[in-house]
């Protein structure tokens, strides 16, 4: 044999051995004999508070939205149930979870983890024509019924809106186009005003946006005009609750938009409860843009869900971090040119609801006297 052949002999063993010890000595990523099955067993046997905790639902409601799904088409798999599956797509919601890291949790493949994942979350936004709808237009709302400073002033009002930002993830040869006033990447191409918003889904018939019928109304901020359905608060005078404390102006004004605010403030807990809920709203993950805009569909879905529910106590899920400050939504008292009327019909709707607004103002502030 010459040096060469015997160099080449050397080389093909040492690479045998070398291929020989390295397979040997792999480590499979699940080594842990709990398995997802046992996981799951594990979190509906165990302690209420933990169920909670980690699902951001107590059990009860777990069990009525598995079986919801059930109804909707989902089926127990080969190797995950029904119940495995909703786990870990809530799990992922509920904590911003990856799907990686909860492949390792649940002894199941990313591929398999995610396709659960989308399956699930599309099975939940199909509930929306269930879950997702206007109020009811016949009823005061008792919070308003059972308050002597909003009842019978505000007898009309059946509900708040409001706008909030998700921040999203899309291409970066897109971002420009889809970053918004405050630095954040959102899913409307440009900074858009909320009154725009609304505008559009008032105009466009696929969305059905159901419109106050006669004298009822929305409350709104000032960011949106002060027309026939919607209700703002008075312009250039202090109207946050936390200005309140402040002296000077138009009392009668200041009296009207506080209790504006106080009362319009229930859809800004509702954001904060939304949002501490289900963390993933913080900041939606690095998927399709349509997946994006299902997840938020989702998360609405079961947040009503659950407030529907009168086995939910809001403070435990939403304790951690409901109070805290929600740096990306608006506020201030300025309002912006989409707000403006556009057409000459919308001025005379505003000018119809600002002398509601007036009269509304001057009755209140008599009573107050009065007491």
């Amino acid at each position: 044999m010459d040096p060469d052949e015997e160099l080449a002999t050397i080389i093909l063993v040492m690479d045998y051995f070398y291929r020989k010890l390295r397979s040997s000595s792999r480590v499979p990523q699940q080594v842990s004999n709990f398995s997802g099955h046992n996981r799951m067993i594990d979190l509906l046997h165990g302690n209420d508070r933990r169920f909670v905790d980690i699902l951001r639902m107590p059990k009860s409601c777990f069990i009525r939205l598995c079986g919801l799904l059930q109804q909707n088409g989902v089926r127990n798999t080969r190797s995950l149930s029904v119940e495995e599956q909703v786990m870990m797509f809530l799990l992922v919601i509920g904590h911003n979870d990856s799907t990686r890291r909860s492949g390792y949790e649940w002894h199941h493949s990313t591929e398999t983890v995610s396709r659960h994942f989308n399956n699930i979350c599309s099975r939940i936004v199909g509930l929306a024509p269930q879950l997702i709808g206007p109020p009811d237009f016949n009823n005061i709302p008792p919070l308003i019924a059972n308050n002597s400073r909003y009842f019978p002033y505000f007898r009309d009002c059946v509900g708040a809106i409001d706008g909030t930002h998700i921040p999203c993830i899309v291409d970066a040869h897109l971002q420009s186009a889809y970053r918004n006033r405050k630095g954040y990447t959102t899913g409307w191409e440009g900074s858009v005003h909320d009154a725009r918003v609304l505008r559009e889904a008032m105009s466009d018939p696929a969305f059905s946006f159901p419109t106050p019928p006669g004298e009822k109304y929305f409350l709104v901020d000032a960011g949106y005009a002060n027309r026939r359905g919607f209700l703002s608060p008075y312009r250039g005078t202090n109207y946050h609750l936390r200005d309140r404390r402040r002296l000077g102006g138009d009392r009668k004004k200041e009296l009207f938009n506080y209790r504006h605010a106080s009362l319009r403030n229930a859809v800004e807990r509702t954001f904060g409860i939304w949002k501490s809920r289900f963390r993933i709203l913080r900041g939606v993950p690095h998927y399709p843009i349509r997946t994006q805009r299902d997840i938020i569909i989702a998360c609405a879905v079961l947040h009503n869900f659950l407030m529907m529910s009168d086995d939910v106590d809001v403070s435990v899920t939403a304790e951690e971090d409901a109070h805290d400050k929600d740096d990306m939504d608006h506020g201030g008292d300025t309002i912006g040119q989409d707000a403006a009327p556009s057409t000459q019909q919308e001025e005379g709707h505003q000018t119809e609801m600002g002398r509601f607004q007036d009269a509304l103002t001057e009755s209140m502030w008599a009573d107050r006297n009065q007491n």
